[in-house]
């Protein structure tokens, strides 16, 4: 059989991409949610907020780690795998991706020590200074890594001369069409990561009785933040999905399974896309309401997947499904917070069992939103690299062979294997021992001898588990 190198490269930049992508969108919201939590000791001296703070500056110590390893090798593949890309989008994306590396990764990387090893050693004031650069980096890092792939999604202010891509205006291509949509639904996405885990993991303390005081903080500061962005990364959805249908009409026929452009569109509950038919199998749906949302009129009239040669569609059942899956959870973070607000009457939210176990199970279900978004978005603009200017083949590496490709994707798997593996573990691991009893400026902290140090504790000594001796 003979193997396909452009298929290859695709699965692998997507496992690649997908793999690092549920580490920045965790540490993203986490990192505002450190530097809130160092404002509040700063300003109340409460040890509470100091313990909690130190709890999950060591868990974003590890996750911070697993994202720049994860994240190193995605650069790389821009030449091994997709050359002619790379230099077509140089005049661009050189210097862009360049920008984030020195206005936000070298600001992280000069906080990042102060705020993981100089609690107790540097004044109160400068630690919560660190914090809040290392919290404004991780925006800015993604204010370039959003324009860059919004600029693929969306090009403007380019020229495409001989094979290459050369700037005609800087702010169109870095200000493009979707760009702040983008950032904004990505950012509101990383918040609601951030406060789900926080959530879920206190939750699980409150279900053990551990730190009781400090995780009722943390719960209720999380519910009230769930409360307001639940709802409204579903506004901004609209938004993005108005725009989307502007500037890539076929990803929002393929998100909505319309295949004829037509009006009074049903919105389908399920279906199962046959593309080969250009058509769809045993579909259930809501008359009109496709029409209703992405049009606001009833009979307004929604583009077909048709409208487009089969080999400019993008492979519909995964867009359709993955678009599914993110809707339908958006909708659940909507039903928990509400579910939150009602029970808070009388402080039921932190006793009853039941929610707090819903609370645990949501942790995860950010993530997967996340990936299914991502499938979305970039399946969604197949066949197109560069939206309507370059193809995924016309940015392969030429001399690349099917065999080359299979052999470093599957030494990506193997290798991200065990990165996740160990990271789970040690994550795991932090999160068993909890807290420290007492505030850490009330005494010394030792010193950590090395970066993952900061997270206080140790990889392979099971005597350190709470509740062993």
């Amino acid at each position: 059989m003979e193997l396909d190198p452009l298929l290859l490269s695709r699965l692998q930049f997507a496992f690649v991409v997908a793999f690092h992508a549920i580490f920045p969108v965790f540490t993203i919201g986490l990192a505002s949610y450190i530097a809130l939590l160092n404002g509040l000791f700063f300003k109340t001296e409460n040890s509470a907020w100091d313990r909690l703070a130190l709890f999950w500056t060591k868990v974003f110590a590890v996750v911070f780690g697993m994202g720049v390893v994860s994240g190193i090798v995605m650069s790389f593949q821009f030449g091994t795998n997709w050359s002619n890309f790379s230099l077509a989008s140089s005049n661009f994306l050189g210097p862009v991706l360049s920008y984030e590396v020195v206005t936000a990764f070298f600001l992280e990387a000069a906080f990042l020590g102060v705020l993981l090893f100089g609690r107790g050693k540097v004044p109160q004031g400068v630690h919560l200074f660190a914090a809040i650069m290392v919290a404004t980096g991780t925006f800015i890092s993604s204010f370039w890594i959003l324009s860059a792939n919004s600029w693929m999604q969306t090009p403007a202010g380019v020229e495409l001369i001989d094979g290459r891509f050369h700037v005609t205006s800087w702010s169109e291509a870095i200000f493009n069409p979707s760009f702040w949509y983008r950032f904004w639904h990505m950012v509101l996405a990383s918040f609601l990561t951030g406060g789900f885990v926080v959530a879920g993991v206190s939750a699980w303390y409150l279900l053990i009785r551990r730190d009781v005081e400090a995780n009722r903080k943390a719960l209720s500061m999380c519910l009230w933040l769930l409360l307001v962005l639940a709802p409204a990364q579903a506004v901004l959805g609209d938004f993005h999905g108005l725009n989307t249908l502007e500037h890539q009409p076929t990803k929002v026929a393929a998100m909505e399974g319309n295949w004829e452009r037509s009006a009074n569109v049903p919105l389908l509950l399920f279906a199962w896309p046959d593309q080969e038919a250009q058509a769809n199998r045993f579909e259930v749906g809501i008359p009109s309401l496709a029409s209703l949302i992405l049009t606001h009129q009833t009979d307004g009239v929604v583009p077909g997947i048709s409208e487009v040669p089969p080999e400019e569609q993008p492979p519909v059942w995964l867009v359709f499904w993955s678009f599914r899956v993110m809707v339908g959870i958006g909708l659940a973070m909507i039903a928990v917070a509400l579910a939150g607000l009602w029970l808070r009457r009388g402080g039921r939210v932190y006793e009853h069992r039941g929610y707090l176990q819903l609370l645990r199970v949501m942790t995860v279900t950010p993530f997967i939103a996340v990936l299914a978004g991502w499938f979305v978005t970039e399946t969604g603009r197949a066949p197109w690299l560069v939206y309507g200017m370059m193809t995924h083949a016309e940015g392969l590496t030429p001399s690349l062979t099917g065999g080359m490709a299979l052999f470093t994707l599957i030494g990506y798997i193997a290798v991200y294997a065990v990165v996740f593996w160990a990271g789970i573990y040690y994550l795991t691991r932090v999160v068993r021992q909890g807290m420290l009893p007492e505030s850490p400026h009330d005494h010394g902290v030792e010193r950590p001898k090395r970066p993952m140090s900061a997270a206080h504790a140790t990889f392979d000594d099971a005597s350190r588990q709470p509740g062993r001796s």
